[in-house]
């Protein structure tokens, strides 16, 4: 494998940006270093994993998010010359531990599951390996882009799994804060959204957009008809009109009676579904607009495009936001990041673990591996130990080098968690609450 160090000096993919990252960091990282920097153990070899003791709850699987976002962060995490006179101000932060800081750059190697991979509990998502000093620092960064991410795109793959192929329009930015809301269009796109209404999103990442209007331009005008108007003067008649302003079957009839039945789709933002679906899709025909596409949006989640399926409702695209933005529930993945393996007084690695109750770890560095049955679905998620680790035919190991996540684009991402789920036991597409279907098992052979 090959070490991350200079890759990360060359980054060329999505970046967090071109400011520092350094502050992204709990105080007790500081500390820390200070004191293993006195200790003396600060430069000793170690490795750190971040993993999930356990999935949401009733989630079935998680889905792996952020990793593309989070060597990036490895690169520009550097400390400025105002974040150094801050902490020097800080009584409990020394001189030595400010020089530290001031020449800081990640030395080290990362490893991890490539971005759209499925995970499940005990995995080893991401291997981080350096001085303790360097790798300690990186905890709170990688945790929250990964367990954000992640928790977002587990998020949408359950709703892209329910939507059973109709088309899905993130649009959850106003439900979110703005840097967060951008990162979510991008774990959206990955697990399958088809587009983002967000611009930001479509800049730095070339999501495909899309958006026309809201109440409050129908509101703007005197008359819906009017509204519809001008709407249809501006965008052409294949627009998607919002016809639920003053009532769904007015503006359907108002819709069409301005844009023809030529008219591209109506949106409808509110209302119960179960009923309103059919009654636009029979008012719609009776008007002559038969090729009319129905959009829906409001709070849509998996549970909602589940029910549209198992009633057979005439949807041809579904906008969702707040649920997806916050996780549907679940705003975190439940991952931790933890110190694993050290260097001894003689040089050798040694497994370290905790017992605590509730929150025990799993010593020794780890290599994951999955296996499949002869239809290529999931049979297993294993791990052994070490860095090298001897596989037979029909597994595939997980972990990857962290200069792979460089280059890779969102669509190769989207690829591979397309094929990844369509590889899962059926049982774990189920939408109800239910247990992981697997959990990472130490192999035993």
């Amino acid at each position: 494998m090959v070490s991350a160090e200079n890759r990360l000096e060359e980054f060329a993919g999505p970046q967090v940006g071109d400011s520092s990252t350094a502050f992204l960091t709990d105080k007790y990282e500081i500390t820390m270093l200070q004191a293993a920097l006195r200790a003396g153990n600060a430069h000793q070899k170690a490795v750190f994993e971040l993993f999930a003791r356990r999935l949401p709850k009733g989630r079935r699987y998680g889905v792996v998010g952020g990793v593309n976002r989070a060597v990036a962060a490895v690169r520009n995490f550097r400390f400025t010359s105002e974040q150094l006179a801050l902490l020097s101000e800080d009584p409990l932060i020394g001189e030595d531990t400010i020089e530290y800081l001031r020449n800081y750059r990640f030395r080290g190697r990362i490893y991890g599951y490539p971005e759209g991979e499925v995970f499940f509990p005990l995995s080893p998502v991401l291997t981080v390996e350096a001085s303790f000093a360097d790798a300690v620092l990186l905890e709170t960064v990688l945790l929250s882009i990964l367990n954000y991410d992640s928790a977002v795109m587990a998020a949408a793959s359950r709703m892209v799994n329910a939507a059973n192929g109709i088309p899905l329009i993130e649009m959850g930015a106003r439900r979110a804060n703005e840097a967060a809301a951008v990162y979510a269009s991008r774990a959206a796109y990955i697990a399958g959204f088809t587009v983002t209404s967000l611009l930001e999103a479509g800049l730095r990442y070339g999501i495909p957009t899309t958006g026309t209007s809201a109440h409050s331009f129908t509101l703007a005008f005197a008359d819906e008809r009017e509204a519809f108007r001008a709407q249809v003067a501006a965008l052409g008649t294949d627009t998607t009109l919002l016809v639920d302003t003053y009532g769904i079957e007015r503006g359907i009839r108002n819709a069409v009676e301005v844009a023809g039945p030529g008219l591209g789709g109506i949106r409808i933002d509110s209302g119960n579904f179960r009923e309103e679906v059919p009654r636009a899709r029979a008012l719609l025909d009776e008007l002559g607009a038969k090729h009319t596409r129905i959009v829906l949006s409001s709070d849509i989640d998996e549970y909602t495009l589940a029910e549209m399926n198992a009633a057979a409702l005439p949807v041809d695209a579904v906008g969702a936001g707040t649920r997806v933005v916050t996780g549907s529930g679940a705003p975190t993945a439940e991952m931790v990041y933890k110190l694993v393996s050290r260097e001894g007084d003689n040089g050798r690695m040694v497994p370290v673990h905790k017992n605590s109750e509730g929150k025990a770890s799993r010593g020794g560095r780890k290599i994951a591996y999955r296996t499949y049955d002869g239809d290529g679905t999931i049979t297993a998620e294993r791990f052994g130990y070490g860095e090298h680790h001897e596989l037979s035919g029909g597994v595939q190991e997980l972990l990857v080098d962290g200069d792979f996540f460089a280059s890779e684009s969102l669509d190769t991402a989207r690829r591979r968690h397309a094929r990844t789920v369509a590889s899962l036991p059926k049982s774990a597409l189920s939408v109800h609450p239910g247990e992981p279907a697997f959990t990472a098992q130490e192999d035993d052979a």
